[in-house]
């Protein structure tokens, strides 16, 4: 890793991405501690620390804490991931979204166009909520329209705003902007996190049960570590025949090659997207304030992270379940955008090569379908496996929500890094063919 970093920095293009990655990024710190004007954020955000716990704690993380500052990034990359999983869903229902997806390159950015206006609408609606919320509980001094409405512009431009600059770190800089971003959120709540873990578990105590802490939460981090790098790299590779043909006297083709199709080919996005969409609920219903009871009671109490694997209320671990099925559906999702089996079957076609004891065109495509669903599927679950070590650690050990969170963060951070590297690591094997980059330094 140290090696690719330090050959990168020497090539004078990745040098001017890998520095245009920073300067947003610092823009994006700089973004999340200024404070949104005319309003008293010291008094929200006593009030967001007083419900800060099981419904907040993810959300305060993927925003770097601007969330519980009230700033003018409060909102930050939470509509985007929202309006993504809204528009995923929506193709089941809309055969024209199916379509565009199956496009190519065109498809794509008219679904991205379609994905920037609902992040548009969605921050309108947050802010909105966030505003009148705040001024139902008395946190705004002086409640009323002019208030609403300003809050409503600050935090939709501050979001519409992060959203831009993701776009620009994926044209632009290294990797992709939405993780990237997301990268230096959970990155930037670290020590924080680590503080508050030291509190608990080190200070004062006897050195017995500080050692024993220590170990378990380097057990968990060098697990979850571990098994990421292992299904980053896993990959299932498919034999591929290419048929013999006589030109100009020679023989051409006969040879054999494997097509290498990644397990976990949506890599951690699915995790983004499931952890998402069960805290929203939560969310929702800690700032309107509602206590519901019966069915309703019972799927918020499904929802929250910390009910899971609850010795009292085993019931509730139902909602681990629907975390698991949701990353299997996100994740069918994305690797039927990523890998089109018709085109893969067409292109083979057209070289000449086929799988052997699978027939070409039709039989192929229908081969890869059921083969990308299978591997989604186990992809998947290992992804959610390793999310629920943490959360089975602090449940077992009686260890702190921090930890549970820790492992979804720490998962985001390892993947989109080693994403971050691999993407190097092409440009740095680009730049070695002849005018597909400029190589001056």
């Amino acid at each position: 890793m140290f090696e690719t970093l330090r050959n990168a920095l020497k090539v004078k293009d990745i040098r001017k991405r890998l520095l245009f990655t920073l300067v947003v990024l610092v823009i994006c710190r700089l973004g999340s501690q200024l404070p949104i004007p005319g309003i008293d954020t010291d008094t929200i955000s006593q009030y967001l620390n007083s419900l800060l716990g099981d419904s907040f704690n993810l959300l305060n993380s993927f925003t770097g804490g601007s969330f519980e500052s009230m700033s003018l990034f409060a909102l930050n990359v939470t509509p985007y991931i929202t309006a993504s999983i809204i528009i995923q869903l929506l193709t089941i229902a809309i055969p024209a979204l199916e379509e565009l997806y199956r496009d190519g390159e065109d498809g794509r950015k008219k679904i991205n166009n379609i994905t920037r206006f609902v992040t548009l609408a969605l921050s309108v609606l947050e802010s909105a909520g966030l505003a009148i919320g705040f001024g139902k509980q008395g946190l705004l001094s002086n409640y009323g329209p002019l208030i609403v409405i300003e809050m409503i512009v600050c935090l939709t431009a501050g979001s519409v705003f992060v959203m831009w600059l993701g776009e620009q770190i994926t044209d632009k800089g290294v990797g992709n902007g939405i993780s990237i971003i997301l990268l230096c959120n959970i990155v930037s709540r670290m020590p924080s996190d680590l503080f508050n873990l030291y509190q608990k578990f080190m200070e004062g105590k006897q050195i017995s049960n500080v050692i024993i802490a220590g170990v378990i939460i380097f057990l968990v981090i060098l697990g979850t570590i571990i098994f990421t790098i292992v299904l980053n790299d896993a990959e299932r590779r498919i034999p591929v025949q290419y048929s013999r043909k006589i030109q100009g006297g020679s023989q051409l083709g006969g040879l054999g090659s494997t097509l290498p199709v990644k397990v976990n080919t949506a890599n951690v996005m699915p995790i983004i997207f499931s952890s998402s969409l069960l805290q929203f609920p939560l969310v929702i219903k800690q700032l309107v304030g509602a206590n519901p009871k019966g069915t309703a009671g019972f799927i918020f109490n499904a929802l929250n992270q910390s009910n899971w694997c609850n010795p009292d209320h085993w019931n509730w671990s139902i909602g681990l379940i629907v975390y698991l099925l949701l990353n299997v559906v996100f994740a069918y999702f994305y690797t039927s955008i990523t890998f089109n089996p018709l085109e893969i079957s067409n292109n083979m076609k057209k070289q000449g090569g086929y799988i052997p004891g699978v027939r070409p065109g039709k039989g192929t495509e229908d081969y890869m379908s059921r083969l990308l669903r299978r591997l989604a599927t186990v992809g998947s679950l290992f992804l959610g496996f390793i999310t629920i070590i943490p959360i089975l650690a602090r449940d077992v050990f009686g260890l702190t929500d921090t930890v549970a969170l820790g492992g979804t963060s720490l998962l985001i951070i390892i993947s989109t890094g080693i994403e971050g590297m691999k993407q190097l690591e092409g440009y740095l094997l680009k730049r070695k063919y002849i005018g597909f980059m400029d190589t001056t330094e």
